[in-house]
């Protein structure tokens, strides 16, 4: 899985692991984090490698997957979690060319070379499940200037999705979006805008993801939002 060494993808990689899979630890700087989140996926009991990638290029991203596939050779790459993405919240007209490309590449881009990479893989196999995260309220006709390109990335992770799920639809292999809204390691937490009264946790986040992984392949395309509310 893509963003593994710490938060978030942390415990989306130990929650896997604790579900028998082997698990390929990606990291792209933070190579002392991810060790210790193979560590602990390893204490449970199965195998567990970590791979730096600069998930920036297309190129970068397609070549992660072909390693995490070749990393278990006996069983292939089943699983596939999207986490990598870059946020910015700075006013529209201040965004920097250089912070569009980034928001773009890092949240868009590096999914689409990652579940293209990967979709041939799955289907050959007859088996896979595909979790993208995206972001509570992406694909709302609602204005935010100041998160533009990082909202314009995530709901093109969902059309992504979407189509992906149609494309792989009876193959065996499904495709689905996380949304997480204001959680516990998130940058921003406007907690007076959302119903719920509070942050979410990392492990109500892990624990929508898992319900996709183990859930039928007839359940596909579809957006859960973990986000006690917000923006309903």
């Amino acid at each position: 899985m893509t963003g593994a060494a710490r938060g978030i993808g942390r415990g989306l990689a130990v929650a896997l692991a604790a579900e028998g899979f082997d698990v390929a630890v990606h990291y792209r700087s933070s190579e002392a984090d991810a060790h210790e989140t193979a560590r602990q996926c390893e204490a449970l009991g199965v195998r567990a490698v970590t791979l730096r990638a600069d998930l920036g290029s297309p190129a970068g991203a397609r070549a992660l997957v072909r390693a995490a596939h070749a990393a278990f050779p006996e069983s292939g790459l089943a699983v596939l979690v999207n986490n990598v993405g870059n946020y910015v919240n700075r006013p529209l007209l201040d965004v920097t060319d250089e912070q569009w490309a980034d928001m773009l590449g890092s949240n868009l881009t590096a999914t689409f070379a990652t579940c293209q990479e990967a979709a041939p893989l799955m289907r050959a196999r007859g088996w896979g499940r595909i979790v993208n995260l995206g972001f509570a309220g992406a694909s709302a006709d609602v204005a935010r200037p100041g998160i533009v390109p990082y909202v314009i990335a995530k709901a093109g992770v969902a059309q992504l999705s979407r189509s992906l799920a149609v494309t792989l639809a009876g193959s065996g292999v499904s495709v689905n979006v996380v949304s997480p809204g204001v959680i516990e390691t998130s940058v921003s937490q406007p907690v007076r805008e959302i119903p719920a009264g509070r942050v979410g946790t990392v492990a109500e986040l892990v624990g929508a993801a898992l319900y996709f992984v183990r859930a039928s392949d007839y359940v596909t395309g579809q957006d859960l939002e973990v986000a006690g509310g917000w923006h309903l």
